[in-house]
């Protein structure tokens, strides 16, 4: 299985390629997760209307939904597959 490289804060570990993608599919989805979540926050700090617990309990019944979870995994899926084909299309234009 072809290897990568992993650039962790302080230190490069060699993964299979397939872990990085999916990490980077986690990563994608669980900070659009938390743009959501400060999307409902400041909707309530601006609306007045509710408290801090009240929101959390919103994003949460948000994010739990299988169709929003979907989403976001194919929509981040899809975001690093087309990263990485452009990638290898500019690679092998530069090489012939």
């Amino acid at each position: 299985m072809p290897k990568t490289i992993l650039a962790i804060p302080g230190r490069k570990v060699a993964v299979p390629r397939a872990f990085k993608r999916v990490l980077q599919v986690v990563l994608g989805s669980g900070l659009a997760s938390l743009v959501a979540l400060a999307a409902i926050m400041a909707n309530g700090m601006l609306v007045g209307k509710g408290t801090a617990l009240q929101a959390w309990n919103v994003w949460l019944m948000f994010v739990r939904r299988p169709d929003i979870e979907m989403t976001a995994l194919l929509t981040s899926a899809m975001t690093v597959l087309v990263v990485y084909w452009m990638r290898d299309a500019e690679k092998s234009q530069a090489t012939s």
